[in-house]
């Protein structure tokens, strides 16, 4: 799962990041890029286009039609991600105001949508990875879902 701060990292191709990203190529799952965090970083230029239409390629929006699919394909057909295949349902969107209310954010910052879809999306999906550069902020929000396994990785 990449939150706003992975691929700002990646469109500036970040040794960590690009390292990371090259990695989970070879997963079966695509890295997850949520459309609000696409939006919040695509940019009419040259230079970000071309970064993130490479990036776009390896991961999955999921609920765009044109995106790639969740799961790669494998020599006996294509499986799918259940978590990918559902979108937000109302009490989705309930649990992400939750967190954006009770959330103990470090200080100084401000409850962000995006971040606190991040985390659920990741809760959602069970045993992932959110890949961020403001951890603290990702871990606030995890600390009111209350994963079982969500890990958060520092971009």
């Amino acid at each position: 799962m990449y939150d706003t701060g992975m691929l700002i990292a990646l469109a500036d191709r970040k040794a960590k990041a690009v390292a990371l990203h090259g990695g989970l190529r070879a997963a079966p799952h695509r890295a997850l890029l949520l459309g609000p965090v696409l939006a919040q970083v695509w940019r009419p230029r040259p230079a970000v286009v071309h970064a993130l239409a490479g990036v776009l390629r390896d991961c999955t929006v999921p609920g765009a039609r044109t995106s790639e699919p969740s799961m790669r394909a494998t020599r006996v057909g294509q499986p799918e991600c259940m978590a990918c295949a559902g979108g937000p349902d109302l009490t989705d969107w309930r649990r992400v105001g939750v967190a954006l209310g009770e959330a103990r954010l470090p200080a100084k910052k401000k409850p962000d949508a995006v971040d606190a879809w991040v985390a659920l999306s990741a809760v959602k999906h069970g045993s992932a990875v959110i890949f961020t550069s403001d951890p603290e902020d990702i871990e606030a929000y995890l600390a009111v879902l209350n994963p079982r396994d969500v890990h958060v990785e520092r971009v």
